[in-house]
């Protein structure tokens, strides 16, 4: 008999960039259980590394950190508040992640989601950050709107571990 495995994870920090390395391991511990393979640990960190940039950048528009290779801050560069919200959520071999942000929205989701396409040139941003995401995933959503935020939400299917079909 199949056992219906769950388990989900949900946490919140501040929209700075040293942030967005905890994010990436917050979420590649929460999946290790699963002894998942170093192309897949790899390419969550990659697509979580990718969405929490976007929120901290284009939704809170938090440079620091981002803006200047010597990642030092200048006197006018301001810190906005801002939280990042990710919920994992792992229903058998599917892990589903929802990366969120409560900043500034976006007008054109499909725009954005353009390869190449950025409005941060200034930062040389190379406008790759959603085809990122959709190549190292399986399924990817965006959902914003303008001066409420943006959610990203993504699957991946896991490999088949003991875990998973393990009987009672």
């Amino acid at each position: 008999m199949i056992q219906e495995i769950r388990n989900e994870m949900e946490l919140s920090f501040d929209a700075i960039s040293d942030n967005e390395a905890f994010a990436r391991v917050a979420v590649a511990a929460f999946v290790s259980h699963l002894n998942p393979t170093l192309e897949e640990l790899s390419d969550i960190k990659t697509a979580v590394s990718e969405a929490v940039t976007n929120a901290i950048i284009h939704g809170y528009e938090n440079y620091y950190g981002y803006a200047r290779p010597d990642g030092k801050r200048l006197p006018e560069e301001v810190i906005h508040p801002g939280k990042v919200r990710i919920c994992c959520l792992l229903e058998k071999d599917l892990l589903h992640i929802s990366i969120s942000d409560q900043g500034v929205g976006m007008t054109d989701v499909e725009q954005a989601m353009e390869p190449l396409f950025t409005t941060k040139p200034e930062l040389e941003r190379s406008g790759m950050g959603f085809a990122f995401m959709e190549a190292f995933m399986d399924d990817l959503e965006v959902e914003s709107r303008p001066g409420q935020g943006t959610t990203v939400r993504m699957t991946k299917k896991m490999g088949v571990g003991d875990w998973i079909d393990s009987e009672e």
